[in-house]
Order: C-alpha cells, then sequence, then structure tokens
C-alpha cells in the first residue's frame, strides 16, 4: 500500500525512470517530503531559468548607467594628472580661460600611416607559403641585390649627406648600389671617393639617356624635381619595380590647393599618378604625409630623422648677430624665453601657454626695475599663424596674469623661425601634446646651443637626459617648472651650468636620429624588395657596426660645409614653375581651337546621314559579290595571290601601309626581330630595315611602325599570366606559328631589347641566325 501512494505523489514517468531499485525509490520519496513550498512553486509552474538571468542582468545594466550620469561622477579625472587636468582647482588669474570655454587640453594630432610593413609582409608570406606547396625555392645567391639611387642633381646639400651614410650602411650588408642624376655636382666626388658609380643622365630630346630598370631590384628616387624619371619608370616594362620616393620639400603640398582652387586638375591628376606610381613614398617627419594628404594613396611612410636641421646650424650660424635682435624689436642685453610647441594648432594650446606663463611669473619677481614695462626679460610665444587672433588671446592671458606691458610677445610660427630661436637665451617647450617624434623645433633648438626646457614626453625623454644635454619637468607639476627656470636664470643671466647643458646638447644633435633613419631604411627594403632566387639576402641591419649607423658621415663633407649652395626650397619651387608654365602653354594651345556650338538636332540630322550612307555601301557590296560569283575571273600569278593575301592580312590586323623599311627588308636574306613589351622599351629599338619589331602585347606598340602583334598570331599571349611565365620567348612561338604568312626571308634572326639597353655591341658576323625548313 505504501508503494501505491507514493506513486499518487509522484508524476508517472517519475515513476518509470525510478523503479530500478527500491533504495532508489525511497530516497526519492524522501527528497519529495523534505522540498520547500518555493522549490514545488517553481517546479510545478515550470517557469524558465533563463528569464530570471535576464531579468537580473537588467537591472544591474540599469544601475551602471545610473550610476555613471550622478552629478557627482561627471567631474572625476585622473588622478595622475594633477593641477593641470583639474578643472575644478584652476587658479583665479586663469579663470576667465574657463570661462571663454578655452580650458580643455583638445585632442592628438597625428598622422596614422597605413600598415605597409604588414601589407608587405603578408604579401610576402604568401608567395613563401605558394612556393612550399608548389616547388621548394631553392636560392643560388651569386649576385647582390642591385639597387639604383637617382637624383635630380649632385649638388652639395643635407639630402646627399643623408643618402651617401645610407649606401655606405647599405653596402656594408650586401648591396651594391647605382647612382644616377639629371645633372652633375660636387656631390660626384663624395660617391667616387667611396667608390659608387655614378651616371649622369641627359633629358633633351635629342640626345637623351634611357635607362635598363629591370637590371636593378629596387629604385630609391630622391625629391620632386626627379619626377621625370618616375614618369619613364611609369610605363611597362618597369611597372612594377619597387620605387621608393622619398620627399623633403613641402613645395608642391602648399601649391595643391591652389592647383584645386583654379581649376588645374590636369596638373594635380599627373602629380597624383606619379604618387600612385611609388610602392612607399617616404617622409623625414610626420607632418609632410598630413600636408600631402591630396595626393595619398596608402602609401605615404615615415622615417624620422635627417642632418639638415645641423647642416643649416653650421652654415648660418654666422649669420645671426645683434642686428638681428634689432630688427625684432629686443636690446643686445635683454634676455629673452621663448616658448615653443607642436606645428599644429589645437584646443588645449591655449591652456599649456597660459600654465607656462603662469610659471614663469616668480622670475620677474626676483628682477627689481623701476619702470615694469623695461623689464630686461622679455618672453616670445612661437605658435599659429599671421592670419589668425591667437595674439588676442596672449595679450588676455598676460594681462590677466599682470605681466608688465610689452614683455610678452606672439610670433607666428610661420615667420623666420631660425630667426626667433637665435634671438632667445632660453627655450621652452610649451606643449604636452605626445608627439610621435622628437620636436623638430626642439633640434634647431639644440643646434643653435639653446637651453631647452621640456616636459619629459616619451619622443623627448628618449633623446634629452635631464641636466646632461637639456632639462625635463614632470607635465603633471608646473610648479617643477619654476624651480627650473629660477636655477637657470639666475641675476637675470644664463648660469654658467646652464651653458655647458647647451653645448653637450649641441653636439647630441649633430648626429640624432641617425640610427633611426639608417635602420628604417634598411628595414623598408627588406619588406619592400622581392628578390628572386639568384640574388643573395643581404645581412641584417642589427649585425652592421654601431658606427656606419650611429653618425652621419660629416667627414666626406667637411670640405664643402662652409660653401654657399642654394636652398633646395628654392631649386623646387623654380621647378614647379617650370611645369605649370608647361602646363598652361598646353591649356592656352587647346582654347585657341575653335570649339563648335552643339545642336541635338543637327547632330541627329549628321548621324541619321551618316547611317544612310552606310547601309547603302552594305547594299552595294553586297550585289558586288553576288556578281563576283557569276563571272569567271582569272587567279593570276602566285605572287599575285600571296600580294593580295598580305594586303588583306595587313587590313585585317589594322595594321598601316608598307613603310621604307618594310620594303627594303623584302630583298635582303636576313631580318631580326626583336621582342618587347610597352612604351619604356621604345628607346633601345633599332630603326634599320634589318631590325622588326614584335610587340608581346597588343598594348604599348610603336605608331607608324611595321611591327608584329605577338597575341594576334599566338592568343595565348593575351593572357598576362603566359606572357609574364614565356617571357621573350612567346616571340619565337608566334613568329613560327603560320611563318610562311609573316617571314619571306631565308634567314631568321632574334635580338633583346635588353642588348641595346645594356649597350653591347653586336655585329653582323656576331649574330646568332637560325634557318627554318618548311
Amino acid at each position: 500500500m505504501g508503494s501505491l501512494e507514493s506513486g499518487l505523489v509522484v508524476p508517472l514517468k517519475r515513476d518509470n525512470l525510478g523503479r530500478s531499485s527500491s533504495r532508489t525509490e525511497r530516497q526519492h520519496s524522501f527528497l519529495q517530503r523534505n522540498r520547500s513550498r518555493f522549490s514545488r512553486f517553481l517546479f510545478f509552474k515550470k517557469l524558465d531559468y533563463l528569464l530570471w538571468i535576464c531579468t537580473v542582468a537588467v537591472f544591474l545594466f540599469f544601475v551602471v548607467i545610473f550610476q555613471l550620469f550622478l552629478p557627482g561622477s561627471v567631474t572625476v579625472m585622473d588622478e595622475s594628472q594633477g593641477s593641470l587636468r583639474d578643472f575644478d582647482k584652476v587658479p583665479a588669474d586663469l579663470m576667465f580661460l574657463k570661462e571663454m570655454g578655452l580650458l580643455d587640453f583638445g585632442e592628438e594630432v597625428t598622422f596614422l600611416p597605413l600598415k605597409l610593413m604588414e601589407k608587405f609582409q603578408s604579401e610576402d608570406k604568401d608567395v613563401n607559403l605558394t612556393s612550399v606547396f608548389h616547388r621548394k625555392l631553392h636560392r643560388f645567391g651569386y649576385r647582390k641585390p642591385q639597387l639604383a639611387l637617382v637624383f635630380p642633381d649632385l649638388l652639395i646639400d643635407p639630402q646627399q649627406l643623408q643618402m651617401v651614410t645610407i649606401a655606405i650602411a647599405l653596402r656594408e650588408i650586401g648591396y651594391a648600389i647605382q647612382v644616377y642624376s639629371l645633372e652633375d655636382g660636387r656631390a660626384h666626388e663624395v660617391w667616387r671617393n667611396i667608390g659608387v658609380p655614378v651616371a649622369i643622365l641627359q633629358t633633351g630630346r635629342e640626345k637623351a639617356s634611357f635607362v635598363n630598370w629591370l637590371n636593378y631590384d629596387g629604385i630609391l628616387v630622391n625629391s620632386l624635381e626627379a619626377k621625370v624619371v618616375i614618369s619613364n619608370i611609369m610605363q611597362e616594362p618597369f611597372k612594377s619595380l619597387p620605387l621608393v620616393w622619398t620627399i623633403h620639400e613641402g613645395t608642391l603640398a602648399t601649391r595643391a590647393r591652389n592647383y584645386a582652387s583654379s581649376g588645374q586638375l590636369e596638373l594635380l591628376n599627373d602629380w597624383k599618378k606619379v604618387f600612385n606610381r611609388a610602392t612607399v613614398v617616404v617622409f623625414p617627419d610626420y607632418v609632410l604625409p598630413m600636408m600631402y594628404s591630396a595626393f595619398d594613396a596608402g602609401n605615404y611612410y615615415v622615417i624620422p630623422g635627417s642632418p639638415a636641421k645641423a647642416w643649416e646650424a653650421d652654415t648660418n650660424m654666422d649669420l645671426y648677430n645683434d642686428t638681428v635682435r634689432v630688427k625684432m624689436g629686443f636690446k643686445p642685453d635683454d634676455l629673452v624665453i621663448a616658448i615653443v610647441g607642436t606645428q599644429f594648432m589645437y584646443r588645449g594650446l591655449w591652456l599649456e601657454h597660459a600654465l607656462i606663463l603662469r610659471a614663469l611669473l616668480p622670475l620677474f619677481s626676483e628682477v627689481s626695475v623701476e619702470n615694469e614695462s623695461n623689464s630686461p626679460i622679455k618672453v616670445m610665444i612661437l605658435s599659429g599663424d599671421s592670419t589668425s587672433n591667437y595674439s588676442v588671446v596672449i595679450e588676455a592671458i598676460a594681462h590677466n596674469l599682470h605681466y608688465p606691458l610689452g614683455v610678452v610677445k606672439h610670433m607666428a610660427a610661420e615667420g623666420d623661425v631660425d630667426s626667433v630661436l637665435n634671438t632667445a637665451d632660453v627655450v621652452i617647450y610649451g606643449s604636452f601634446l605626445e608627439e610621435q617624434t622628437f620636436p623638430e623645433i626642439l633640434v634647431k633648438a639644440l643646434c643653435f646651443r639653446k637651453p631647452i626646457i621640456a616636459p619629459d614626453l616619451s619622443n623627448i625623454r628618449k633623446y634629452v637626459d635631464d641636466r646632461v644635454n637639456g632639462y625635463l619637468f614632470p607635465k603633471e607639476n608646473i610648479k617643477a617648472l619654476t624651480h627650473i627656470i629660477l636655477q637657470v636664470i639666475t641675476n637675470g643671466k644664463i648660469s654658467p651650468f646652464a651653458r655647458n647643458i647647451a653645448s653637450i646638447g649641441r653636439g647630441s644633435v649633430k648626429n640624432l636620429m641617425a640610427l633611426e633613419t639608417i635602420e628604417g631604411y634598411a628595414m623598408l627594403l627588406e619588406n619592400v624588395l622581392k628578390l628572386p632566387s639568384e640574388v643573395a639576402f643581404p645581412k641584417s641591419i642589427k649585425e652592421l657596426s654601431p658606427k656606419l649607423k650611429e653618425e652621419w658621415q660629416w667627414h666626406l663633407f667637411e670640405a664643402f660645409l662652409n660653401s654657399t649652395h642654394e636652398d633646395r626650397t628654392s631649386r623646387s619651387n623654380r621647378f614647379l614653375n617650370q611645369i605649370e608654365l608647361l602646363q598652361s602653354n598646353h591649356t592656352e594651345r587647346d582654347s585657341y581651337l575653335p570649339v563648335p556650338e552643339t545642336d541635338d538636332s543637327f547632330l541627329y540630322d549628321i548621324w541619321k546621314e551618316e547611317k544612310d550612307i552606310e547601309m547603302l555601301n552594305v547594299r552595294k557590296r553586297r550585289e558586288e559579290e553576288e556578281l563576283k560569283d557569276r563571272i569567271d575571273q582569272s587567279h593570276g600569278t602566285w605572287d599575285e595571290v600571296y600580294r593580295s593575301a598580305k594586303r588583306a592580312d595587313r587590313t585585317k590586323n589594322d595594321l598601316h601601309e608598307r613603310d621604307e623599311g618594310e620594303l627594303e627588308r623584302t630583298g635582303q636574306p636576313l631580318c631580326i626581330y626583336e621582342p618587347y613589351l610597352g612604351e619604356g622599351t621604345w628607346p633601345f629599338l633599332h630603326h634599320r630595315s634589318l631590325y622588326r619589331g614584335i610587340g608581346l602585347s597588343s598594348k604599348g606598340r610603336r605608331p607608324r611602325r611595321d611591327d608584329v602583334d605577338a597575341p594576334s598570331r599566338l592568343p595565348l599571349l593575351n593572357n598576362p599570366y603566359y606572357r609574364d611565365i614565356l617571357g621573350e620567348y612567346g616571340a619565337f612561338f608566334a613568329i613560327a606559328n603560320r611563318i610562311d604568312r609573316l617571314h619571306k626571308n631565308a634567314w631568321i634572326g632574334f635580338q633583346s631589347w635588353r642588348a641595346t639597353a645594356n649597350k653591347f655591341r653586336i655585329h653582323k658576323i656576331h649574330i646568332f641566325v637560325k634557318s627554318f625548313s618548311f
């Protein structure tokens, strides 16, 4: 009876599952009796546990949102930023900035290039993976990787010093280098002294020089003025060669805006094509790529570092004297403090300048003068441009901080920065943004032997040792800046210790970032170049001697440092003026052509008339063909039939009429065919009747020449894959296919266009010819 009662309490399916043993039934009935009401409620009502979990999650989410928007949590700031980030603890003399809405540090302005290195590395992995699956790639390594360095001229300038240093390092790790230049100069002697061959390219129409760029595994082009060389490399068969283009000038970036506004779209598009051709466009700093954003094709890359600032400081040091101070409104005995910063304007810059000025106030309390306006200490703030109202803001900050009238002066950053830095006695870097590299303006200040004071940002701390070659202060603690400035300036003069630090800084900046530049180019070439199996891999740049990669090769240019040389910017402006003049002449020539007025009804009548004439001609041609079939015609001789077939074949392939070369070739026993691909090979092809070109592609064939169209004779060459695999052998097969219809000479020969490009002199007795029998 007990089992029956228990069976009434337990559901049927639970009873069926629990009949295995009596012990299990007793335990089950015991658990049944001890269940609480809440558990029975959950089980019997069959509530979903997932519903309870979702309800609790939604409740917690709204609790977090409510907590975030509580009034007390809005002003929570990072404690590590100290007084600079705590807006509620603004001093009374800076409250006007908060009222104006200027109490904000802004966001960082940075250049974020595309991950070019990762892109090249992924492509290299794909190639290696393909070679592993298909066949094992054996590397013979019997020659070095060949590099071509192209310059617009060989004048003595900082760019030559940089590339000479890079070339020496690359040769040490296994590269072979050839220098090309459009103009000769005194740097030719420097290249010759280090054992690098130099070739001067002629650009005139009558005596133009052409180079077979396929002899090189990579090309390094320098300066905007080498654009003509890049235009040649844009053509086949050089389009796929790795090209690294280094640009130091910003002149084209400033003119690009005028091109767009004035409607010079052809000139703008022409430059865009040149930028697109480059595999990588290298800039020496992070400002230039943002200036050249109009031409950005996703191939920009920054390798920071250049000896240009140290070079300019050495050559222009004698030009600055006390007369420069007088022109800028300062006395010879004045102590000038220059506050500099980043090249970009951002909202928080005003607050940072205000905090710097407030930290300098104790300096004026130590200097006692009868008239405050004649204070021997002057402050210059170098920022902004002449068109902005930043001078008004600086005056308002100085007035609220109770600075003497005329002590604080604003200078536009677009002016003569070198004169400002040379006039200053102390340079303070007043920007707290994390720079992507060491600030260029601090490099100039160090070159002029000025003691620098800067916040301890990561890229500044990397090159400046506190109290060794400069002064560093925590950006969270402005009071530390006050202590430093009081140590640097004592009794209105620069302390001897500060002058010693400035001298050490001048020595350290001479080779600043040379290591980053050399390693950057070596790593870039390692990822960009696709070396074939016969080329030996270069050594790692890490194995290079520190002396060759941590210093610029100043000793090679010591004899030229005191000589005067033309500024690269002025040469670049003159080059751009010539291009603009040629473009304007071309535009004016086109504008002289009469432009007929378009009338839609008139155009329709012309089209209808042409259509009717075409239909009449087709009908007439069909009638003539029908009449020819009914009339007996003489077939003529074999020569007449051959000439007719030749003429029809020429018309079918859209060829021109026979030229003098073809007429002369009919009476010769030998014809030499020159396979070529693209317009880049045209200068290396012969024009005599003994030779005849054969184009491997339907595009890029020479106009008004009796060249053979290889794809029309061998359709397999229309596929780029098979055309690249066969190479010039595709021309052999195209000629051999139905050779009777093309070649009537007794002997046939082939000569590559590269033989002429490499200046091989082949005489008739040395030509390899082969007779075909049919």
